[in-house]
């Protein structure tokens, strides 16, 4: 399977899907979030964004699909160039795709051998091994830190470039290699992620991208209108939570004149809702996935 969705009933459930209403599928990947969505619509349209190729093999053969090959980063400019904004719902599931990680040729993954690439569109940006090849230590100490939340940070990069000078770092097990002997005992797995995720962020601006995307979201959404997220660690959840509840990346909440809550959304759910114990029993990949959902405020509305 391409990709297996996290939490697909309650995505579906909490977007409130009308039968002819407009939604959009932002992380498009094996497209198992959009093929439920069509099954519930009737005559409306569903426009899907993916930047990565291979997502192009999953489309279903559907009128009412718009596939839209490209980042989410400006997905609104493309609602508008469709002709479809403001729009009834969004979802989007954020991360790496099963596909992505199960391909060794991509380098997402530590149980590979394989080009030390991690682009999630190949045909743009660099690949990792050209970014550790060309950086400095404070930046790359930097993005260890920030992105993986690595303890010994500036003695990793440290040890990293002193490896690119003498060997240079070109696949994924080059860097394991490089890694392997500053993981704390009994816990290299979860350093190597760490170590994988911090680089896949940087390459791919996932940050920067994810945050582009919130901006948008209370135009583009008419009133009464829905937005799903669902992220796999913290550093993508933190941004998700503060928006949603305020309508501002650092999450104040603003008050209107009458000291009421002047954020665009309405959360559905006040904390974010987790995988049960079945669902990451069967499949483990997104046994860290949370979900958060709100609807776009209705005019007059006193919440």
């Amino acid at each position: 399977m391409y990709h297996r969705p996290a939490l697909l009933d309650i995505s579906l459930s909490l977007l409130d899907i009308r039968p002819e209403g407009i939604y959009v599928d932002l992380t498009f990947g094996g497209g198992g979030h959009a093929r439920a969505i069509l099954e519930k619509m009737e005559k409306g349209r569903l426009l899907a964004f993916d930047q990565d190729p291979d997502a192009l093999a999953n489309l279903p053969d559907d009128p009412r699909l718009t596939f839209v090959p490209e980042n989410f980063r400006f997905f609104s400019n493309f609602l508008k160039y469709h002709q479809a904004w403001p729009v009834d719902g969004i979802i989007a599931d954020l991360g790496v795709s099963s596909h992505q990680f199960d391909q060794a040729e991509r380098g997402f993954s530590t149980r590979f051998e394989g080009p030390l690439d991690m682009r999630m569109n190949p045909r743009a940006g660099r690949p990792a091994a050209s970014f550790l090849a060309e950086t400095n230590i404070e930046t790359l100490s930097g993005i260890l830190s920030r992105f993986g939340e690595i303890h010994n940070a500036f003695r990793l990069a440290e040890t990293l470039l002193h490896r690119q000078n003498s060997k240079p770092i070109r696949t994924t097990t080059d860097l394991r290699e490089a890694c392997l002997p500053l993981a704390p005992r009994g816990k290299e797995n979860q350093y190597l992620a760490k170590v994988f995720q911090a680089l896949r962020i940087h390459i791919n601006e996932e940050m920067q991208v994810l945050e582009e995307m919130l901006l948008q979201l209370p135009a583009s959404l008419r009133p009464g209108g829905r937005v799903v997220i669902i992220t796999y660690h913290s550093l993508e959840d933190r941004p998700v939570k503060h928006f949603l509840r305020s309508g501002r990346l650092d999450g104040i909440v603003q008050k209107d004149f009458f000291g009421r809550d002047a954020g665009p959304f309405r959360l559905i759910q006040r904390k974010a809702i987790q995988v049960d114990a079945q669902e990451a029993k069967e499949n483990p990949r997104v046994r860290s996935a949370k979900l958060r959902a709100a609807e776009k405020k209705r005019e007059n509305s006193n919440e």
